[in-house]
This record gives structure tokens, C-alpha cells and sequence, in this order.
């Protein structure tokens, strides 16, 4: 990997980290640069989840605050996201690359629909708290909605914090802020349990040159969506995250042509 590479890869670590403690779907920004890049997607999948865990410490960090009063939800949610993120890291290690290279460009589609319909889902949360404010806890359908985000996230990772979002802010008591900051510790903890995953079962998958490089960049942009990167126009987030989930789409669904 040369020095320009590893430059775009620090770039992208950069703006996922930010963007994920802010909106989530930060790996469509680092995925499609990998995939660019010639790396194997599983690979890419593998070694991205890996790196990002540093900016989910840094962003969980940073909205500390945010997690006050929050503990009850999060005893009762972190078992179904852990276990989602097990399940989710078991069928990408055990599931042909072929099934994979098949399914990516569909979750693709499916991540930058929620990312562009996001405003959308937040004004749909906004009415549903003013009409029926009553319903928002005591819901199983908040856990197995967890759980299933939780396979999401071990098996592609991306924008998997919109899904949280739009979940918790539905179902969970408190404001949108605090559904933000739990679902940043829910994330982190499938990217935990799905690395641990890979490094028991799958080493091989790892290139720790990558892990490294997104590491220590998502480090850094977890702080800054801490705390600046809610002044960020979100038409801006949402046009980069569009535009860069395009490009790995594009190279996806070349190399299964090709294939």
C-alpha cells in the first residue's frame, strides 16, 4: 500500500468516524475506498469494522452526557445488539464470498435508501412521540428490532447507526440526542463483538495495515462529531455518504459482471 493509498484510507477513517458519532453510515464512506482500492470485500468488511472501533470510543466518549438515564435501556439492549453482532459476524465468515458479493450491492442500496429517507424517518419519529408518547419503552419489538440491527451490523456494518437511530427513536423513551448516543454505544459493541469474532475465527481476513490506518483516523473523527460535527449542514453528510456508496456500488457490481 503506498503512501497515497494510505492517505485516502486516513481521509476516509477521518470522515466515517465523524459521521458515525453524528448520523452512523460511516462505512460508506471508508468501504467504497477499500473496494476501490482492489481489497476483497470480506477483507474490507473485516479490517473496516475493526478499525472503526476507535472512533466508536471517541464518539461514545464525547456523548457521555447524552447517556444519562440511560442505563436501564442500555442493560436491556446491549444483549440483543451483542448477540445480533454475533450472529451477523458468523454468517459473513461462514456464508461463500460469492454470497457475499451478491448481497453487498443490494445492502448497499438498502443503506443509502435509509440514508437519503433519514429526515424523512426522523419527522415519521417526531409525530409518532407526539401522538403516542406512552408507547415508546416497555417493547419487545425494540429488542428484536435491535437484535435484526445487530445482524445487520456483524455482516456489512454500514449505516447500521441509522437503523439504531430510527429504531430508538421510536421506541425508546427521551429525546433524539439520547437515541444518538445510545445507539453509538449499541454500534460499538457489535463492532467489539464482531472483531472479536474475526480475530478468534477468521485472522487471516484481518490486514492490520488498514485497521491501523482507520483506526487512529476514526479516533480522531469520533472527537470532532463529538463535538462540532452537529454543525454540519446534514444535506452535506448525506450527499458525500450518497455519492461514495455509489462508487462502491459500481465496483461491486463490476466485479460480479466480471466474475
Amino acid at each position: 500500500m503506498n503512501a497515497l493509498e494510505s492517505l485516502f484510507i486516513l481521509l476516509g477513517g477521518l470522515w466515517a468516524g465523524t459521521i458515525n458519532t453524528v448520523v452512523g453510515s460511516g462505512t460508506l464512506v471508508t468501504f467504497p475506498i477499500l473496494i476501490a482500492l482492489g481489497v476483497a470485500p470480506v477483507m474490507a468488511v473485516v479490517s473496516n469494522a475493526m478499525g472503526l472501533i476507535a472512533g466508536g470510543i471517541s464518539g461514545t466518549w464525547g456523548y457521555r452526557r447524552e447517556l444519562r438515564g440511560m442505563r436501564h435501556n442500555l442493560v436491556r439492549l446491549m444483549p440483543a445488539s451483542i448477540l445480533g453482532g454475533i450472529t451477523g459476524a458468523y454468517l459473513l465468515l461462514h456464508l461463500p464470498e460469492s454470497v457475499f458479493s451478491v448481497v453487498a450491492p443490494v445492502l448497499i442500496v438498502l443503506a443509502l435508501a435509509l440514508v437519503i429517507f433519514q429526515p424523512k424517518l426522523q419527522q415519521a419519529i417526531k409525530v409518532r412521540r407526539e401522538n403516542a408518547p406512552a408507547a415508546r419503552s416497555h417493547d419487545l419489538a425494540m429488542v428484536v428490532l435491535v437484535y435484526l440491527a445487530g445482524v445487520y451490523g456483524g455482516y456489512f456494518v454500514a449505516a447500521q447507526g441509522v437503523l439504531l437511530v430510527a429504531i430508538l427513536g421510536i421506541f425508546m423513551s427521551g429525546t433524539l440526542q439520547n437515541a444518538n448516543a445510545v445507539k453509538n454505544v449499541l454500534s460499538l459493541s457489535v463492532n467489539v463483538i464482531a472483531a472479536i469474532s474475526y480475530l478468534l475465527f477468521a485472522p487471516e481476513m484481518i490486514i492490520w495495515q488498514i485497521v491501523g490506518l482507520i483506526a487512529v483516523s476514526s479516533l480522531a473523527g469520533g472527537f470532532i462529531g463529538a463535538r462540532i460535527g452537529r454543525k454540519l449542514p446534514p444535506v452535506v453528510l448525506r450527499s458525500v455518504i450518497v455519492v461514495l456508496g455509489l462508487v462502491a456500488l459500481f465496483f461491486m457490481i463490476q466485479k460480479l459482471v466480471a466474475a
